[in-house]
C-alpha cells in the first residue's frame, strides 16, 4: 500500500514536470503543497494530482498562469461555461491557421501575393485595395483619374465588384495571349495589336497618353511587384517583353 501523500519526487515521476515548474507553482501560489515534512520537504495529497493535471490541461489548452489561477477560483459549471467560449476561440484561430497555410502553400507553388486572399480577414488592408491606393498616389492628380473615380462613384457596391473583376479578367486574357507570342518580336503587328487591346483595357480606368504608358512600363520592368505579378502567366520574363512592346506602341503614338 502506497503512502498517502506523495513527495516531490513523486510527482515528477508521475506528472512529468519538473522539480523547477512545482518550485514555481508554490511560489505563484498556484499550485501549493498540502503538508510539509518536519525538515520542510513538501508534500502533496492524492487529490493534489488532480488539481495539478487540470492546470497542465488548461496550459496546453494555452492559458496564462494567471488566467489559469482565476479559472481554478470557478466553480465546475462557471470552468465549463467558460472553457466552451474559449473552444469557439480555438476554432477561429484554427481556421485562422488554416487560411495561413493555403495563402502560404499558395505562395510556395508560385501564386503571385496579388492573388492571396491573405488579408481578407486582418485589419490590413488588401492588396487589390492597396494597388488602388498606390495608383491613387501616383496618378490621382490627373484630369483622367477624377474622371474615373467619378464614374465608380456612382456604381453601387455590386457593380463596382463586377467592374474590379471583369477588368482584371480581361487583364489576364491579355497577358496570356501575350506570352504566347514570346517568340515574336515586341515590335511586330500580332504583339502591337495586343498592346492596344490592353491599353484599351486600361483606358477604363484611366486615359492613356505616352506619359502615363512611359510610366506604366517603366513600373512593369522596375517594381518587382508587378513584374512577378505579371511574369506570373509566363515561363519566360513577359514584363520585361511588355515593357518593350509598350514603348514601341507610344513611339508609334508619336510618329
Amino acid at each position: 500500500m502506497k503512502k498517502p501523500l506523495l513527495s516531490v519526487k513523486d510527482i515528477v515521476r508521475i506528472t512529468g514536470v519538473t522539480t523547477r515548474t512545482l518550485q514555481y507553482y508554490d511560489k505563484i501560489n498556484l499550485f501549493k503543497p498540502t503538508h510539509f515534512t518536519e525538515n520542510g520537504y513538501r508534500l502533496y495529497d492524492r487529490s493534489s494530482i488532480a488539481k495539478l493535471q487540470m492546470i497542465l490541461f488548461l496550459k496546453e489548452m494555452d492559458f496564462s498562469l494567471k488566467e489559469i489561477a482565476d479559472i481554478l477560483q470557478l466553480t465546475k459549471e462557471e470552468q465549463r461555461k467558460f472553457l466552451k467560449r474559449h473552444s469557439q476561440t480555438l476554432l477561429l484561430r484554427k481556421q485562422r491557421l488554416e487560411m495561413m497555410m493555403t495563402a502560404l502553400n499558395d505562395y510556395l507553388s508560385g501564386k503571385d501575393l496579388y492573388n492571396i486572399s491573405i488579408f481578407d480577414h486582418s485589419s490590413t488592408l488588401s492588396l487589390p485595395a492597396q494597388y488602388e491606393n498606390e495608383a491613387k498616389w501616383i496618378y490621382g492628380e490627373t484630369e483622367e483619374y477624377q474622371a474615373f473615380e467619378r464614374k465608380l462613384q456612382a456604381f453601387t457596391p455590386d457593380e463596382r465588384a463586377s467592374f474590379s473583376a471583369e477588368f482584371e479578367k480581361n487583364m489576364e486574357n491579355v497577358f496570356r495571349k501575350m506570352d504566347s507570342c514570346m517568340h515574336q518580336s515586341p515590335y511586330s503587328d500580332e504583339v502591337q495589336q495586343l498592346v492596344t487591346e490592353w491599353k484599351n483595357n486600361l483606358e477604363q480606368i484611366l486615359a492613356c497618353d505616352a506619359e502615363i504608358l512611359s510610366c506604366i512600363a517603366r513600373t512593369y520592368k522596375g517594381d518587382q511587384r508587378f513584374k512577378n505579378y505579371i511574369n506570373q502567366f509566363s515561363s519566360g520574363d513577359l514584363a520585361e517583353f511588355l515593357y518593350h512592346a509598350i514603348l514601341h506602341h507610344i513611339q508609334q503614338m508619336k510618329n
